[in-house]
């Protein structure tokens, strides 16, 4: 027997070894696996991309949970003899990465980005993003996760700027995106447009203000808004106001006095809620805006960029909206115009996930995709839509879905997908930022014409003068919304497009369905016909083990590389995905992680009594002499196999693993092995020869099975045993 089974199983000794010893070997990667022949060419593929994670720092136990989940999926068909691939990558995250390193600048230099100037800025973030892409891997190495480093690829890389401008310019050509006037999510800190994923909604409590409107009685936690709205709105169908018609104009006394307001008849008013009457706000506030766009209103800005009020305010020019409140309501109230004050409002309010700042929506021109706007798609995959018909950008998102052409699991997130894609607005692409994707226009500096190109221009085509860049960034969603197609090479090389396109599944969490997935779907739909994937699998939050949300301010943050180190990859793996269904959250404590060191070592002992016990045995790969009793127990480690490997294909993972944990230590350990041991002191010859078989092959079957959900341990195991077919587990035939 091996000498090192003398000892107990020491994660930290062999797993940073293993790992080296398969990345050497190449089996990552499909194309050596099909050179070696453990795969044959035209084997049916699985893809998978891996969701990139943001270049911000260190991996969290939620990318930890999606890499054990994905790796599962990955070994399991690998083993299979499918051509599997798995590309990682990393996420440059515009906003956030640009945040953090400004302020780490501030905070070590007191400068700002301003200071630095932008080229020596983008150099500092470069730097970081790098350090932070090097953590990344080196964490995701010791998750065990056998992603194909050969294909990794960065969001911001030089293949997929050709890519996110390909797909810029494409998207241009078909009038799909354009550059207008609309209301965005606007941080007047970090003074960008950010996106709805940027936001973080916190509870206020504050003051909720009834104002006498002429006739009217209106409701607003924001009185600062006021100064110019002068259109009243009620719902056609409201009896109570059916001697107003729509278009009517009233005289009233307002903010700074008397003004006209116009009467507003609209089906979006709520008839149950409070007076049934608002007046609008259409610079500030997205249904208000939209409100104003239906009836061609007027819109007026109120609010500045920085959050001070605009001279349409009158005496409150200049002032921040937490400094103006109270005043507005004292003139109000001594004009009589506030009818009560509720003390204790609770509402949510938008921040900036990175400034902390309240989200100010603004009417700004910015660059938009036209998700209603009707064009014609050249080529469809998609069941009810025609190449060569119209359609529209939601109207594929809902297709690819509707269709049954995309699977989500589970199901219940198909209502959100269509609730969020129902409620679709136009999605503002453009960042006021400097890290990311530059837009992929210019402008002439004398005949303004725009130029969109997918290279770089210094002279307008039509005059002959210097052309200048737009200066904005793409919204990080937009290079990331076409992973699943630019980490195959698109468009340039799309030799493993045909091969690994559309991708079988797509593994995320269930926080980011409507940003990423959604926008993956709209990307490879409106570009290629196609949708990104077959099933799109979600994974729900890690918590801690009283079901708290992890924070640095609770101090409940469980670290993944800790556990690692402490416990081992296999244990920290499966902690993560035993007990845990899809879509559901898990509360994780050091102790769960803990538990499942114990069956490592478990694995292990096991590995040893069946050595120790069958060192004068040839393990003989047909042997079929087996008792009554053993060809019983083969019969149930058959039905086992047979049922967890249907739960893997079913994406049941925490059924299956749980069923091997169960297997392998009360039925194999406690059962099987105990009964052995008397076996081997008191049975006959026959039982001995067929107990030892049994053993042998139920140890190699339950190295296979436990592979995907406990790689190292199994590993270090699989090299000990005799007569192996292959030299490493890792691409070990699944049992059959």
């Amino acid at each position: 027997m091996n000498k090192k089974f003398l000892t107990p199983y020491n994660p930290e000794e062999t797993e940073s070894a293993i790992y080296k010893k398969w990345e050497d070997s190449g089996f990552f990667n499909p194309d050596t696996c099909i050179k070696k022949g453990n795969t044959k060419e035209n084997a049916e593929p699985f893809s998978i991309v891996l969701p990139p994670p943001n270049v911000t720092g260190t991996l969290h136990l939620g990318h930890a949970s999606m890499l054990a989940i994905e790796d599962v999926m990955v070994r399991f068909n690998r083993m299979r003899g499918k051509r599997t691939l798995w590309i990682p990558g990393t996420d440059h995250a515009a906003i956030a990465t640009q945040s953090k390193v400004e302020k780490i600048i501030q905070k070590e230099e007191g400068k700002n980005r301003f200071d630095l100037g932008r080229d020596a800025f983008m150099k500092r973030v470069e730097a970081f993003a790098q350090e932070s892409h090097d953590t990344i891997s080196n964490q995701v190495r010791k998750m065990g996760a056998s992603v194909d480093w050969s294909r990794e690829a960065f969001t911001l890389d030089t293949t997929r700027e050709v890519a996110v401008r390909t797909a810029f310019k494409t998207l241009y050509e078909k009038g799909l995106i354009y550059r207008g006037h609309r209301i965005v999510n606007w941080d007047p800190k970090g003074q960008t447009v950010i996106s709805d994923d940027e936001i973080v909604r916190k509870e206020e409590t504050t003051k909720f203000y009834y104002l006498k409107y002429g006739p009217f009685t209106i409701g607003t936690a924001r009185p600062e808004t006021k100064f110019g709205d002068k259109y009243v709105v009620m719902h056609p169908d409201d009896v109570r106001y059916k001697e107003y018609r729509d278009g009517q104009q009233i005289d009233l006394e307002w903010i700074n006095g008397p003004i006209t307001a116009t009467i507003i008849k609209d089906e979006a008013i709520d008839i149950e809620f409070g007076s049934g009457v608002m007046t609008i706000t259409p610079w500030h506030d997205a249904t208000d805006f939209d409100i104003a766009e239906r009836h061609h209103l007027d819109k007026e800005q109120i609010i500045d960029e920085y959050g001070k009020l605009l001279l349409v305010a009158g005496e409150f020019a200049g002032m921040k909206i937490g400094e103006a409140r109270e005043k507005i309501i004292e003139k109000l109230t001594a004009k009589g115009l506030v009818e009560k004050v509720e003390d204790n409002y609770v509402h949510n309010i938008a921040t900036a996930e990175r400034t902390g700042a309240t989200i100010e929506p603004q009417i700004k021109k910015q660059w938009f995709v036209a998700v209603n706007k009707p064009f014609s798609i050249e080529h469809s995959e998609i069941d009810g839509i025609t190449s060569g018909s119209e359609t529209t950008l939601k109207e594929l998102m809902q297709k690819a879905v509707g269709s049954g052409a995309i699977t989500i699991i589970p199901d219940r997130f198909e209502k959100i997908y269509f609730h969020w894609i129902n409620n679709l607005r136009d999605w503002c692409i453009s960042r006021q930022i400097w890290y990311g994707h530059q837009i992929p226009v210019w402008y002439c500096d004398s005949c303004d014409t725009e130029i969109v190109s997918i290279d770089d221009v210094h002279t307008c085509p039509t005059c002959n003068t210097p052309a200048t860049q737009d200066p904005n960034t793409l919204d990080t969603w937009f290079s990331s919304g076409l992973w699943t197609f630019s980490t195959l090479g698109w468009p340039k090389d799309t030799k493993d497009m045909q091969i690994y396109h559309p991708t079988t599944i797509l593994e995320t969490g269930y926080d980011i369905i409507f940003f990423w997935v959604a926008r993956m779907i709209l990307m490879s739909t409106a570009l290629l016909g196609t949708i990104p994937f077959k099933t799109v699998y979600m994974h729900g939050l890690v918590r801690d083990g009283k079901g708290r949300k992890m924070s640095k301010s609770l101090g409940n943050i469980v670290d993944p590389v800790d556990m690692i180190n402490k416990y081992g990859a296999d244990a920290t793996r499966l902690s993560l995905l035993i007990g845990v269904g899809p879509g559901n959250d898990n509360n994780l404590s050091e102790d769960k992680i803990s538990a499942y060191k114990k069956f490592a070592n478990k694995l292990w002992n096991i590995a040893r009594f069946i050595f120790e016990n069958t060192e004068d045995t040839t393990y003989k790969k047909d042997f079929s002499a087996y008792t009554e009793r053993d060809g019983e127990l083969r019969k149930k480690r058959h039905e086992m196999i047979l049922d967890i490997t249907k739960d893997i294909e079913d994406y049941r993972f925490y059924l299956a693993g749980e069923k091997l944990y169960h297997y392998t230590w009360h039925t194999f350990a406690d059962e099987i092995i105990e009964e052995s041991k008397m076996i081997f002191t008191q049975g006959t010859d026959e039982e001995k020869t067929s107990r030892k078989q049994f053993l042998l092959h139920t140890l190699k079957k339950l190295l296979i099975a436990l592979h995907p959900f406990t790689p190292f341990v199994t590993e270090e195991i699989w090299d000990s045993f005799p007569q192996n077919d292959r030299e490493l587990l890792i691409i070990e035939q699944w049992p059959v």
